[in-house]
């Protein structure tokens, strides 16, 4: 936590006020950090999520072929590569003019992807999520981690570390290694799982639907439990999700549908290729994330959330038995309608993470997953694909256009994270003005804003870019960290500061 007298950032230059800053988010993917413009009674006068590192993946693969995109653009993380890995692969087919895989690369594609979002999901609950649900909010710093876990429910935190090791053990398996390998090629996948590996990865698997199970049952127990959670950094929204053909939860391929806070549709099954038409992206100043919004309902009123929240309320049902019971209990809670409590992202989550469960048992004892059929026969190639996909965290869409000499000229990326900025600022402002208006600011009460946040489970890494040029500012501390001068260069080449 850092406190100044003054407030060097942006447009607001108030000197009565002084500025609390979380700086860095902890128990997150990725830099960020939340900062409060506070006055002396401490009033909250401006709350916000700040995203203070760049990356310009947009920009400096120009250039490159566009068959290298997939292995390139999964550096932007190293939490949920596979995701950026499989949009990109889904727009490099359009490239080479494939419309459909062939069935064993599909569910090869799948398989990893519900490996993916299974040890992704496994991470944020069990490792930077639980212990505030489990320790409380505004407890022990030295407790509220995942050995503090380990510590007081060692069966609970080993269950966690287990269920992610299994979900990188697919990975493993298809892409070679765990983290930033190579699995797909343009129209398909390049290489066969063996029976070998299908049977290794078929040992666990009753295990891990046990324990999904059991991690639905704590979240659902522990929000149903805790009315307090209900209103937790409260906000109403639009919804914006992908959706299979028949309104089933769909996480690979699919229509976007969006939602009004109310449950009745913006638009539903609207082919992801055409998403320019349905979704602007705002820059702000403060911020190298940028602010999605739906263009029906503009700047004001038309952002959204996405991610497992989004995804478990637009949906009709799920495929897989033990997750759609989970799902009906769920809208049980919400009265039918949608749940709009931003911590019942977690219950949400592993309701997700039981259905990735559910369909890896079902995808290893299919025959055709070991089949050795695995690229199609491309067509005529195009200069415009877009790939679309529901990360673990949300909706991605990857947008790329090629010269004739088969290199990227444009590049456009929608990370889940950006789809849920909006959200997360209101939800800061909502938590900040409910515990934190006219305190003493502590160490607890600063981690109930992180506790909105990491609701989220936000990559901030893969969210940063920015349009134009990168604005600079620049501190003068003293010794005793005191603010003495500061200067900022805007993005337009405007300077303010205290000279």
């Amino acid at each position: 936590m850092k406190e100044n007298a003054t407030v060097p950032s942006g447009k607001i230059h108030q000197p009565s006020l002084r500025r609390v800053a979380i700086d860095p988010i902890s128990r997150v993917e990725g830099h960020g950090k939340i900062t409060l413009m506070l006055d002396a009674a401490n009033h909250i006068h401006e709350a916000r999520l700040h995203i203070v590192e760049f990356r310009g993946f947009e920009k400096f693969i120009q250039g490159r072929p566009y068959w290298e995109i997939p292995f390139l653009v999964q550096r932007l993380c190293g939490i949920c590569p596979v995701s950026h890995q499989l949009a990109a692969a889904k727009a490099v087919d359009q490239l080479v003019g494939v419309e459909r895989l062939m069935p064993t690369a599909e569910k090869l594609r799948r398989l990893l992807h519900f490996g993916q979002i299974l040890q992704s999901h496994a991470l944020h609950f069990f490792h930077l999520s639980s212990p505030d649900l489990l320790f409380g909010f505004g407890s022990d710093p030295a407790q509220r981690n995942i050995v503090g876990v380990l510590d007081k429910y060692p069966e609970l935190g080993l269950k966690g570390v287990k269920l992610r090791k299994y979900g990188q053990q697919i990975i493993a398996a298809i892409a070679g290694k765990r983290i930033h390998g190579t699995a797909t090629v343009p129209g398909g996948m390049n290489k066969p799982l063996t029976l070998a590996e299908r049977d290794t990865l078929l040992v666990g698997i009753d295990d891990i639907l046990i324990w999904c199970q059991d991690a639905v049952a704590l979240n659902e127990q522990i929000h149903t439990a805790h009315p307090e959670h209900h209103g937790y950094a409260a906000i109403r929204s639009n919804f914006l999700s992908m959706i299979g053909s028949s309104g089933e939860l769909e996480l690979y391929h699919g229509g976007l549908r969006a939602s009004f806070p109310s449950g009745a549709n913006i638009f539903d099954q609207f082919d992801y290729r055409g998403y320019q038409q349905i979704i602007r992206e705002e820059v702000r100043s403060w911020s190298y994330m940028k602010f999605p919004y739906l263009v029906e309902l503009g700047k004001q009123q038309g952002w959204y959330r996405v991610g497992p929240l989004a995804r478990v309320n637009n949906c009709d049902f799920i495929s897989t038995p033990l997750a759609e019971a989970s799902r009906k209990r769920f809208k049980e809670f919400g009265h039918g309608g949608f749940v709009h409590d931003t911590l019942a992202y977690h219950w949400a989550r592993m309701i997700e993470a039981l259905h990735c469960a559910e369909s890896i048992n079902q995808l290893l004892r299919d025959p055709e997953i070991t089949g050795t059929d695995l690229v199609a026969e491309m067509g005529e190639k195009r200069s415009t694909g877009i790939g679309v996909i529901e990360a673990p965290r949300g909706t991605l869409f990857h947008h790329y256009q090629i010269d004739e000499q088969g290199l990227i000229e444009k590049a456009n990326l929608i990370v889940s994270t950006t789809g849920n900025n909006q959200a997360m600022n209101e939800s800061v402002r909502s938590v900040a003005n409910q515990y934190l208006e006219g305190h003493e600011i502590t160490e607890g009460l600063l981690n109930h804003l992180e506790v909105a946040v990491r609701a989220y489970d936000p990559c901030l890494s893969c969210a940063t870019h920015a349009l134009g040029k990168m604005p600079l500012q620049v501190e003068l501390l003293d010794a005793e960290g005191v603010l003495l001068d500061w200067m900022t260069k805007g993005g337009n080449g405007s300077i303010e500061g205290m000279f």
